[in-house]
């Protein structure tokens, strides 16, 4: 007779199996890999069609480039702030202008490349740079998968090594790390990947054809790191500079009497080899100025053994109270004229450099302003004119002056270091010797020492603080030296500043002065020699002190 099994066993065997096959399908859904295949429009969705993912050294940018016309475009705006800032794009007169050292090129809309295609596309969104025209100009590296479905680029810029390895085994390579992660690619056995980021068991890898996914570490052997190499040919902005420290003075001309003026105020001075008289004014957004330069002041300087650098500035008359510099610099065309004419006046005048001096700028003109330092360079180079560019002390909200372009395309940046503090402002010194040295290390960092000369005042100020508020007066060195004295006010030494301090109570409220004299600049000029500057500059000639110059003189000299 056969046995019969019991109810209450054959529940529990079904159950016991339910387990197991509960638990094998547990063990089989967490460690056995899925082949499900990402999704790579999400993974590379730009946003329509004609776009394209960009990449920045592997990493996906928030811009998109366009695919047009057999071809991807970069989005000038993220060329400029990531790949190569000299591609400057006229709004006003729908132009494309990049200055080279001695050649300034430009494009239009319909200006095509060698392939017949257009070099630029102008669009709502913006304006987009043919991918091989920013190869042409930019030391970059490419890769461009843009010619299938899901479209994509990868730029590099980088110069330090990359890790990469060999591809051992064939292997997924998914969206993250696990092998339940959806597939995106699969790598071969003997390719060759970077290695962006190494994990306990995974790797985060560029594949050959132009994924970034990740992949077990095991599959991988060999992992190494390569230098990226470059045939690109950085262009040479060959420089002009003297073959002595120079001991620079500005020299204010407010009108054509103060030219006859020159001589006499270099009677008493000492190693002066550069004079910058303030001659040309911008008076208008069309590039009109007003000149007050003469020829025979040049012929004067010249048999003193000076060198003439005329300023050009955008502030220091009547005439340029409605100049709007962001307008001013912003068409190419206004910007071309106005350089045409200063070469015309050096070649009439005779004068060896120009001193630009735009001051008070605004933000939105800060991309002209380099723009038109840039090709205001490339003239000057032609005729072997010095260009210097006069700039304040560094800060966050004057950054936008690019000294580190001017490092590059000028012959020499100069820092006004002074009015620390300022008419207007809080009562303090016009120059403390901190102030002067956080100036001179915040410049070195952006430009090279060479080209560095540091400006010092031949003035200070004499505050005056009330109950109205607070007022100052600019005095020279003389000057402030006798009200010292006159008022028999007690001076004393200011370790902090590097001056000698002194105040008074007065009938119109309590006099400050942070006093400017050999001493203060004698430490000044210490810094100038200790960080191997390329010279001096004094503003302005006749506020200084005769002992002025013996300080001025004894640090610009080479050893």
């Amino acid at each position: 007779m056969k046995r019969r099994r019991s109810p209450l066993g054959c529940l529990v065997s079904a159950l016991m199996l339910a387990a197991v096959c509960a638990a094998g399908g547990y063990l089989c859904y967490r460690y056995l890999p899925t082949n499900e295949r990402a999704d790579l429009a999400e993974i590379y969705d730009a946003g329509g069609a004609d776009r394209v993912a960009l990449f920045l050294n592997c990493e996906r940018q928030e811009a998109d480039g366009i695919y047009a016309n057999g071809q991807t475009y970069l989005p000038i705006d993220w060329v400029n702030e990531y790949l190569n800032e000299r591609f400057y794009w006229d709004a006003n007169e729908k132009l494309l202008v990049y200055a080279l050292p001695e050649e300034i090129v430009t494009a239009g809309e319909e200006t095509k490349g060698e392939n017949g295609q257009p070099l630029l596309l102008c669009r709502e969104d913006g304006v987009y740079l043919a991918l091989g025209l920013v190869l042409n100009y930019t030391d970059i590296r490419l890769s461009a998968y843009d010619g299938g479905e899901y479209r994509r680029v990868y730029v590099e810029n980088g110069r330090e090594p990359v890790a990469v390895a060999d591809v051992d085994w064939d292997g997924k390579v998914r969206v993250r790390g696990g092998v339940k992660s959806p597939v995106i690619t699969q790598a071969q056995k003997g390719d060759t990947v970077v290695v962006l980021e190494t994990l306990e068991n995974w790797a985060r890898v560029m594949t050959q054809d132009g994924h970034i996914g990740y992949m077990y570490s095991r599959k991988l052997s060999n992992l190494r790191e390569e230098t990226p190499q470059s045939d690109f040919e950085e262009p040479v902005y060959r420089n002009i500079s003297l073959d002595e420290k120079i001991v620079m003075v500005w020299h204010q001309v407010t009108n054509e009497a103060a030219n006859h003026e020159m001589e006499t105020l270099l009677a008493s001075t000492k190693g002066v080899n550069v004079i910058a008289p303030t001659w040309f004014t911008m008076s208008s957004n069309e590039g009109d100025y007003e000149s007050l330069a003469s020829r025979s002041y040049v012929d004067q300087a010249h048999a003193l053994g000076l060198q003439v650098w005329a300023v050009v500035d955008n502030f220091s008359r009547e005439c340029s109270r409605n100049v709007q510099t962001e307008v001013l610099l912003s068409r190419t065309s206004v910007r071309r004229a106005l350089i045409d004419r200063l070469m015309a006046e050096a070649d009439t005048y005779g004068f060896d450099g120009i001193n630009l001096d735009f001051e008070s700028l605004k933000e939105e003109a800060g991309v002209h302003y380099v723009q038109f330092i840039r090709e205001l360079s490339v003239a000057c180079r032609e005729r072997g004119l010095v260009l210097s560019v006069d700039n304040y002390v560094p800060a966050a909200y004057n950054r936008f002056y690019n000294r580190k372009e001017q490092g590059i395309v000028a012959d020499y940046v100069i820092i006004m270091g002074y009015d620390e503090h300022y008419a207007g402002g809080e009562a303090g010194s016009v120059s403390s010797l901190g102030y002067v040295d956080q100036g001179i290390r915040d410049t070195l960092e952006l430009v090279p020492a060479e080209k560095v000369i540091n400006g010092v005042p031949f003035f200070t100020r004499l505050w005056t603080e009330s109950a109205d508020g607070v007022s100052s007066q600019a005095m020279g060195m003389g000057a402030a030296a006798r009200w010292a004295r006159d008022q028999d006010v007690a001076l004393t030494w200011d370790e902090t500043c590097g001056q000698y301090y002194g105040e008074k109570e007065t009938e119109d409220g309590l006099c400050r002065l942070w006093l400017e004299d050999a001493r203060s600049l004698g430490l000044k000029m210490d810094r100038i020699r200790e960080y191997d500057l390329a010279g001096v500059a004094g503003w302005k000639l006749g506020l200084e002190s005769p002992e002025a110059w013996d300080a001025v003189t004894w640090t610009a000299v080479t050893d």
